[in-house]
C-alpha cells in the first residue's frame, strides 16, 4: 500500500504580534480549515532559511499569505518564486493565496505591485467567469460570491497564458489558473470571521474593524474551494 505524501504549507513570515497573540500564524489557519492531522502536512518557513521541500516529497502545497510584500524581492521570496517556477514544471498540486497568489504570478511572469485602487479589506463581493465551468476545481462556484479580503499590492498584470476566472470592483485578478496543477486567490479561504478582526484591528483599530465586520457572515464558497483542493490530492477510496 502506498503512502500517502503530505500537504506543505508554506509559511511566509508571520503576523504581527496583536494579530498571532489572538488568532496564531498562518500555518494554524490552514490546518484548521483543512482539518488536518498530525503526518498529513509539513510546515516549511523560508523566511527562516528552511529549505523549499523537493516536490517528489509532498503531494501538493499551499503558499500561504504574508504582511511582506513581493516587489521588495527578499531573498527568501526569491528563493520561494524560483521553486514556485520548479513546482510548476513538475506539475505538482500547487495553490497560492493572497501573498502566494502575487508571488506565483510574479513567479511565472506576472506583474505585482501597489493596487490602484488602494486596499481591499474585510467581506468583499467576488464575480466568477464563465469559463470557471471548464475548471475542475472551480465547476461549482457560483457567479457572485463572497470572501475575506485583505491587500494593499495585486497581480497587476497575469502571467502570459495564465486565465483569469474571478475579480471584484477593487482587484480584476481575484482567481488565477496558470496551469491544470497551478491556482492562486487573491482572497483568503482559510479565513474565519474572527482571523478577520484580528487582522483588521491590527490595520484599522477598534472602531473601524466593528465597524466593517458589524453582521458580516461566514463566507461558503472560498472555504469550499481550499477543501476541494486538499480533497483532490487524496486517494480515491478516502474521498468516496
Amino acid at each position: 500500500m502506498s503512502v500517502k505524501l503530505p500537504l506543505a504549507i508554506i509559511q511566509l513570515e508571520t503576523p504581527p504580534l496583536p494579530v498571532s497573540e489572538l488568532v496564531g500564524d498562518q500555518q494554524l489557519w490552514f490546518v484548521q480549515a483543512l482539518g488536518l492531522s498530525a503526518g498529513e502536512y509539513i510546515v516549511v518557513r523560508p523566511d527562516l532559511g528552511e529549505t523549499l521541500p523537493d516536490p517528489a516529497t509532498i503531494s501538493a502545497a499551499i503558499l500561504s499569505g504574508s504582511w511582506a510584500m513581493v516587489t521588495d524581492h527578499a531573498d527568501w521570496s526569491e528563493r520561494t518564486a524560483a521553486w514556485v517556477r520548479h513546482l510548476v514544471a513538475e506539475k505538482l498540486p500547487l495553490l497560492g493565496v493572497c501573498y502566494g497568489h502575487q508571488l506565483m504570478a510574479y513567479a511565472l511572469g506576472g506583474k505585482v505591485g501597489d493596487n490602484p485602487n488602494g486596499w481591499e479589506r474585510g467581506l468583499q463581493q467576488l464575480e466568477s467567469s464563465a469559463t470557471r465551468h471548464q475548471d475542475p476545481l472551480l465547476a461549482s462556484l457560483p457567479q457572485h460570491f463572497s470572501a475575506w479580503l485583505s491587500h494593499r499590492q495585486s497581480v497587476l498584470a497575469p502571467p502570459s497564458g495564465a486565465q483569469v476566472l474571478a475579480s471584484s470592483a477593487l482587484e480584476p485578478c481575484q482567481i488565477i489558473r496558470y496551469s491544470p496543477q497551478a491556482l492562486s486567490v487573491q482572497f483568503h479561504p482559510e479565513f474565519t470571521a474572527e482571523i478577520m478582526t484580528a487582522c483588521l484591528h491590527n490595520s484599522l483599530g477598534d472602531e473601524q474593524a466593528k465597524k466593517l465586520m458589524h453582521n458580516q457572515p461566514e463566507p461558503e464558497w472560498p472555504r469550499q474551494l481550499l477543501q476541494d483542493f486538499w480533497q483532490q490530492q487524496q486517494p480515491a477510496a478516502k474521498r468516496a
